[in-house]
């Protein structure tokens, strides 16, 4: 467990309990919120044709904000300087804003299996920033490798059996992945650093902060308008969003326990499942084909996520004793053996 896990709650129910019960209770959480997620935005951007994914986010954050009031949060209970959550806001809607807008060059499949890969650059840049500095072994990063080249698989596959792809998108993509990667190792060094953290200081602040944000390139790009525009002519869209808002926060709040307990390498790993999922469900759902290859790069990313779970034969690193402590030791030893050796002179005879 890590530090702050004792006092660490999700939706009333504690996580104070062995790892895999807090492994279940959140992975639960995050399946079912992302999945009715999955089938949402399906339905509005390819049902529909609605593209307009920085409104959509904005329309998701007041949602947010809804929900993370009535759960009885206030600024009061903040532990963390604003400063902190300005960065974390910036890099979390400019990925959700790319992700979405994603949708509109990549079909949904195509797009959940590429964002999968953020597992690689989450564990590189894990071992950079500060406060976590983290190193994994040989068989995490052969996981992570089989997860990319199967989604590398996939993506391939799915560009000759749907004309909903381009290059346009796979940029968009990558850069929701970069700032994904710093957004999940900045969390749990945000966790780390001050245990006192909740999910819900994470959320509501990233949230209300990153809010402003999205006005500047809705209204650069005049997505405000249109959406505005379209969303009134079908106002039941905005019941769809505000339902896939309300899954999603259960979704969110689900992965920061995640990231706060397990990690951000881990979560990345747990993500990657959903997306699976995720994916084998939208094709059941919208009967889209399945190929030889979309079916050799789910094969990988299975392999890659069972090679994930294998524990690790690597003995845990001792804990490093300062010098201090090495010459304190040392020091003790010595007036230890001097006085068993003034023992021994005294058990001498005297002739």
């Amino acid at each position: 467990m890590k530090n702050g896990d004792k006092t660490r709650f999700l939706f009333g129910i504690s996580l104070h309990r062995p790892k895999w019960q807090q492994f279940l209770i959140c992975s639960f959480g995050f399946f079912f919120g992302y999945l009715v997620n999955g089938v949402c935005e399906e339905y509005v951007y390819n049902r529909l044709q609605f593209s307009y994914g920085w409104y959509f986010t904005f329309v998701q954050g007041f949602v947010y904000l809804i929900l993370i009031r009535l759960q009885g949060f206030t600024m009061k209970q903040m532990v963390n300087p604003w400063n902190s959550y300005v960065k974390l806001s910036s890099v979390l809607m400019g990925s959700h804003g790319l992700t979405k807008g994603s949708l509109a060059y990549l079909n949904y499949p195509a797009q959940i299996m590429f964002k999968s890969t953020k597992v690689l650059p989450v564990m590189i840049m894990g071992a950079f920033v500060p406060g976590l500095r983290r190193k994994y072994s040989l068989h995490e990063y052969i996981s992570a490798l089989l997860l990319v080249v199967g989604l590398i698989l996939f993506t391939l596959a799915d560009s000759q059996t749907s004309p909903n792809f381009s290059i346009i998108g796979v940029i968009m993509i990558s850069g929701a992945l970069i700032m994904d990667a710093f957004l999940g190792n900045f969390q749990e060094a945000i966790f780390t650093i001050n245990p006192e953290t909740t999910q819900m200081e994470m959320l509501f602040c990233s949230t209300i902060v990153g809010i402003p944000f999205l006005l500047v390139p809705m209204v650069l790009t005049g997505e405000l308008f249109k959406a505005w525009s379209s969303c009134s002519q079908y106002p039941y869209v905005y019941g769809v969003l505000v339902f896939e808002a309300m899954a999603t926060y259960i979704g969110q709040v689900s992965v920061l326990s995640l990231i706060a307990i397990f990690g951000a390498a881990t979560t990345a790993m747990i993500t990657t499942a959903r997306k699976a999922v995720t994916l084998l469900l939208s094709y059941m759902i919208f009967t889209k084909p399945l190929t030889e290859r979309h079916g050799l790069g789910l094969l990988l990313i299975s392999m890659g996520i069972i090679l994930r779970m294998l524990p690790d034969t690597k003995p845990s690193p001792r804990v490093q004793v300062s010098n201090v402590n090495v010459k304190k030791s040392k020091a003790f030893s010595k007036e230890l053996e001097s006085v068993v050796d003034e023992q021994d002179e005294e058990k001498k005879p005297l002739i």
